[in-house]
């Protein structure tokens, strides 16, 4: 699965955000965008997932598998989001809550099935009956990138997920995340403010954007 953007910008009104960007991210490749405030990073995360604001409008493609999305719904995208808050439902239960993210073309019993594998894999089997507000801010963020996954998407929207994690907790939930990318092989696009978040030797767009070089250690912002 590759997601390709080619000769893409946005529009506020007339204005254009950006000058037209493209590129390719490859199965399980995380590539960073980088840029000042307001300088459209979210707004072309909204266009990939479909989001985008009546406010602004576009030209250019985006594709997935080779095939066009920008003409589908968003739910017909198969495309994940992660932001910065863990958006889990307070009312559900913490399994509740993973079992909402897998398809009801699966039958209940093997949802509620991949709903406790996935905590047993995260050593999380005891949260299982709790509530979102009743597990550490760690654990909901695990729990909510799980719910994404368990969706089955072909392509991962990263919003600065790992902003309002503390030091040590932003560390171990960025590794976390960026091998359950690689794992199952999805292509992921993240916002970020934070050189540290970019993966190892991964790609990253500065801004203004042209292409995503790839990251230096010695590079500067």
């Amino acid at each position: 699965m590759t997601l390709s953007v080619e000769n893409l910008t946005i529009n506020n009104q007339a204005q254009p955000l950006f000058a037209p960007v493209s590129f390719t991210i490859q199965p399980g490749e995380v590539v960073a965008l980088m840029g000042p405030s307001g300088c459209g990073k979210s707004t072309l995360l909204s266009v990939i997932a479909g989001h985008l604001s009546a406010a602004f409008n576009f030209q250019g493609t985006v594709q997935l598998e080779q095939r066009d999305v920008l003409s589908l719904t968003p739910d017909q995208r198969n495309i994940g989001i992660v932001f910065q808050d863990d958006l889990l439902f307070p009312h559900l239960t913490i399994r509740e809550n993973l079992i909402f993210g897998i398809p009801k073309s699966h039958d209940h019993k093997l949802r509620i099935t991949k709903a406790n594998q996935t905590l047993a894999a995260l050593g999380l089997s005891a949260l299982a009956d709790k509530m979102p507000n009743e597990v550490s801010g760690g654990q909901r963020a695990r729990i909510s990138l799980m719910r994404m996954l368990l969706s089955e998407p072909k392509a991962v929207l990263l919003d600065e997920p790992f902003s309002k994690l503390d030091k040590a907790l932003r560390q171990e939930f960025r590794e976390f995340v960026f091998e359950q990318i690689a794992q199952r092989k999805i292509p992921a696009l993240m916002v970020t403010h934070d050189d540290d978040d970019i993966p190892p030797n991964g790609r990253v767009m500065r801004w203004p954007w042209h292409n995503a070089a790839q990251h230096q250690e010695a590079e500067s912002c």
